[in-house]
């Protein structure tokens, strides 16, 4: 990236050096506000001192630059990707990514650096939790999953929804979690991925354009799952440690074909019928050991 894009890229997003702090934290729970040290100790436990150190080491190069130094040189991340022709002959034009959401962060990073390597205006709908990773705006568009009964949310998730229509229509690529958030357990101890969401589903149906499911296999951990039927709150401070527990590790990823919008011809009855079409298309990937 030459200077002057890197500036460009500084200017148009406003990239703060930490991940989170004291003051973000004691918004996401507001039972901590006062309690500065408390706070402190957490950010330290939850590793998230960790992740503002990273930040803070390559947030000069936002964008896909910052990706590629943070999963490789900051996390020491390996990559075993079934489909590597797949990606060596991405589509020319907008497409769109689907993928199953295990890790609720560092299936986004790996996402966003498998396509904005090549394709770098690549953008992925998120929600505000990855929002914070500020470097990583300028291939972000922003939701809440949320949203619902907060009006200033709701209009977050709106505009998010206009720039990905947007996105597509400049001719850029789109990537989506469906379920619009990361999986989760039952009861049972296994991982699930939530329902794949309707508007999400909208916006595939109405672009038609070609579809790239992607896989990710693995898990968080056990404790981490645990948690998101005890406090959700406290799962997603938990991220952090998660994403570094995977350090210096393997990740395999399976991409498959492209969807063709001929392939996607028979199953374009209504949204639902696509939808769970392309969601099978996705968890064949699994198989792939």
């Amino acid at each position: 990236m030459d200077n002057n894009t890197e500036n460009k890229a500084v200017e148009e997003y406003e990239v703060r050096p930490d991940v989170l702090n004291y003051d973000d934290i004691r918004r996401m729970v507001p039972k901590l506000d006062g309690h500065e040290n408390l706070v402190n100790f957490l950010l330290r436990f939850l590793s998230v001192d960790k992740v503002n150190d990273i930040h803070r080491r390559f947030c000069d190069t936002p964008g896909p630059e910052f990706v590629r130094r943070m999963l490789f040189d900051g996390f020491r991340i390996k990559l075993r990707i079934d489909g590597q022709e797949v990606l060596d002959n991405l589509p020319d034009g907008p497409f769109i990514t689907v993928s199953n959401h295990p890790f609720g962060a560092l299936d986004g990073i790996m996402l966003i650096y498998l396509i904005s390597s090549r394709r770098p205006k690549y953008k992925v709908m998120v929600n505000m939790i990855l929002e914070k990773i500020s470097a990583m705006r300028p291939n972000f568009i922003a939701v809440d999953a949320w949203a619902q009964k907060d009006p200033a949310k709701r209009a977050v998730s709106v505009n998010g929804i206009r720039q990905a229509m947007r996105q597509l229509s400049d001719g850029e690529p789109l990537g989506f979690f469906p379920a619009g958030a990361m999986s989760k357990t039952d009861w049972h101890g296994h991982l699930v991925d939530r329902p794949w969401q309707k508007s999400i589903l909208q916006i595939i149906y109405k672009a038609k354009v070609p579809v790239i499911p992607i896989y990710f296999h693995g898990s968080n951990s056990w404790w981490f799952n645990i948690l998101g039927h005890i406090c959700w709150p406290a799962r997603s401070l938990r991220l952090p440690a998660e994403v570094f527990r995977k350090t210096g590790k393997t990740m395999h990823i399976s991409v498959g074909q492209p969807i063709t919008l001929a392939d996607q011809q028979p199953y374009r009855a209504d949204v639902e019928t696509l939808g769970a079409y392309l969601r099978e298309q996705t968890y064949r990937l699994r198989d792939l050991k």
